[in-house]
């Protein structure tokens, strides 16, 4: 990733001069995308169970009854990419110029210039290897051989617009749940910050806002808010963006006022969600200091990246990781359920090796995705969509 522009603009929020932001790419940015999304994977192999049990014939728990407790933390990752994505789409959003300095259209208003290359940008990101991993999932499960359940057809095409989890359609990827959550983060960004501009004043009352917005949010028991406020997952979010101001200046009081509160906010939700008291019928059992403490090194990480202590992390392999990272996490889970079923049951490969060369075959896959889809239709369609309009 490239940082923002040398210096934000001026504000009157008592910020002492802030440094220089970092123009090189943050590979180990790229590189803590691909530990998330491993994370995940090793969640969905060996942390939970449901079709994987039928994918290994057995309960991952007996497969893996060493690490399948320490797999189920691996859905952690989730809230790491979110923070992740706060941080990017922070520091994406702050070079595009605000609305105001591109010439009128022909109704007389601005034309949403910096509106239009922010969401060509995040769309011509997303689509083409989210379109080639639903066709694909699709195809694979329509195959006799195949035992696990395909989508009807009528729900695939709806899986298509990325709106299949507001409008209760079945899933043809089950990580598509966290699409529709940085869908909506990405529109409250665009609203709030891109399309008047970005400054630190901006995205710091932004920050405020939202985490404000979202506590009430949650006390209202409003299910529209809960919708377009997100009080589970903004936290995450809201964190990754006070860490992108860290990365700009990290002296700024309110930038590691953001983050802090942002920690707190985000363990609670997090322990809310993922831990439950100790059951002998249940799969897994996460504790608290467990689940606090992978949000805590999550958080930890890319405040690492953001104040620079792990620029020597800048082998160009991690940029070859941060991109196999998306179709990866696209493709992982229910081609794993093939791959593993194929290796484990009938080639009878042990579950530790059934692991990893599943993964193997998942990256692999990822790979070919990045080459041959997104690399050829991302650039296209980002044009296509940045046209302007005549």
């Amino acid at each position: 990733m490239v940082a923002g522009p040398a210096r934000p603009p001026a504000d009157t929020l008592g910020s002492p001069k802030p440094d220089r932001p970092r123009e090189s790419r943050l590979r180990a940015l790229d590189g803590l995308r691909l530990v998330a999304a491993l994370m995940v994977a090793a969640y969905h192999y060996g942390g939970r169970d449901g079709e994987v049990a039928r994918a290994w014939g057995a309960s991952p728990r007996h497969e893996f009854p060493t690490l399948s407790p320490y797999f189920a933390y691996g859905c952690l990752g989730v809230q790491i990419f979110f923070v992740i994505s706060g941080f990017v789409i922070c520091m994406s959003g702050w070079r595009r110029p605000p609305v105001s300095h591109h010439r009128p259209s022909e109704e007389g208003a601005p034309r949403p210039s910096a509106l239009r290359s922010f969401f060509a940008s995040r769309a011509s990101r997303l689509l083409p290897a989210y379109w080639a991993a639903i066709i694909l999932v699709t195809a694979v499960f329509a195959l006799p051989m195949v035992a696990f359940k395909a989508v009807a057809p009528s729900d695939v095409l709806v899986n298509l617009t990325m709106l299949q989890q507001p409008l209760g359609v079945d899933r043809v990827l089950g990580v598509c749940w966290t699409l529709w959550a940085e869908i909506r983060f990405y529109a409250l960004f665009a609203l709030c910050i891109v399309l008047p501009g970005a400054n630190r004043r901006r995205v710091i009352l932004f920050c405020a806002c939202w985490t404000l917005a979202a506590a009430i949010a949650q006390g209202a028991e409003q299910p529209l808010l809960d919708i377009v406020l997100m009080p589970q997952y903004a936290p995450f979010f809201i964190g990754g963006v006070g860490l992108y101001l860290v990365h700009r200046d990290r002296r700024d009081a309110y930038a590691w006022g953001i983050v802090g509160v942002s920690w707190l906010i985000g363990q609670h939700w997090a322990v809310k969600g993922l831990w439950h008291a100790p059951a002998v019928h249940a799969f897994s059992y996460r504790t608290t200091f467990g689940i606090v403490l992978v949000v805590t090194l999550g958080f930890l990480a890319v405040a690492a990246i953001a104040l620079g202590w792990l620029h020597w992390a800048n082998w160009r392999w991690l940029t070859v990781a941060g991109a196999l990272t998306y179709p990866f996490y696209l493709v992982h889970e229910h081609l794993g359920w093939v791959v593993i079923k194929a290796l484990h049951q009938s080639l009878g490969i042990p579950s530790y090796g059934t692991f990893l060369l599943t993964v193997a075959a998942m990256l692999l896959l990822a790979r070919l995705l990045n080459r041959y889809v997104e690399e050829r239709l991302t650039p296209r369609l980002r044009t296509v969509l940045s046209r302007p309009r005549p």
